[in-house]
């Protein structure tokens, strides 16, 4: 099990020595500049334009990152370790599963996960043994939140945890045309306000859903084939 996380998810590892209280303060608003550059530009974004916006030098982004590639895993852990630590903290604190998983969706959008992830799915190293391990912690701990909903009759029965993951990724990724990021992720916050309804149990409802009810294997499964309709 992963030690307390530190400020934006950041834990030395290995044989890793803790970074001074300034250089982790680079470190970690250099991965909040490159996610937020990756969403809006794809992941051959320019470094310059994210050292830049991070407030620091190009040299300083190479001291902590040697290149694109440990960037890109730097970022990729970093949303999974904050959105893994939120659905164990949602769990923990909440009186119900439901209201555990209606926080921790509130928290993955201000985690914006659902938006950095799908830019960056073909450049992150999913084989890497400690991206694997965060992330099936907070796949284990979301599982059990669903089912455990579900059991105690708060969430309908049809749904899957990859309904969820899915639906989130859906209200993460930024509108079309000039419309201001705050404004975007807000009426992403009043969209899931909207969409909490419809996942809740409810002896009147009648709406039976259509598609495939996908769980997280069946994700993960279609990563590894072609497209069919390509």
């Amino acid at each position: 099990m992963l030690a307390t996380l530190l400020p934006m998810g950041q834990q030395p590892t290995g044989t890793e020595r803790p970074l001074r209280a300034d250089a982790r303060d680079n470190r970690n608003r250099i991965i909040a500049a490159a996610a937020e550059v990756f969403v809006e530009q794809g992941p051959g974004a320019p470094l310059e334009e994210i050292s830049r916006r991070a407030g620091t030098g190009i040299a300083t982004l190479y001291r902590r990152f040697p290149d694109r590639k440990a960037l890109t895993r730097a970022v990729a852990l970093d949303a999974l370790r904050r959105t893994a630590a939120e659905a164990r903290r949602a769990r923990d604190e909440e009186p119900t599963a439901f209201a555990a998983l209606v926080r921790y969706a509130h928290r993955v959008l201000d985690i914006r996960i659902g938006a950095v992830f799908p830019v960056l799915l073909n450049e992150i190293p999913f084989d890497d043994a400690e991206i694997s391990a965060v992330r099936e912690d907070g796949v284990a701990v979301m599982k059990g939140l669903v089912a455990t909903a579900q059991e105690d009759g708060d969430l309908r029965p049809d749904v899957t945890h990859a309904d969820i993951g899915m639906l989130l990724v859906r209200l993460s990724r930024p509108l079309p045309g000039p419309m201001p990021r705050r404004l975007t992720e807000e009426l992403a916050h009043r969209h899931l306000d909207l969409l909490v309804d419809g996942l809740r149990a409810s002896a009147e409802r009648t709406t039976t859903l259509g598609g495939p009810a996908l769980t997280f294997g069946d994700l993960e499964a279609l990563g590894d084939r072609p497209d069919p309709d390509s």
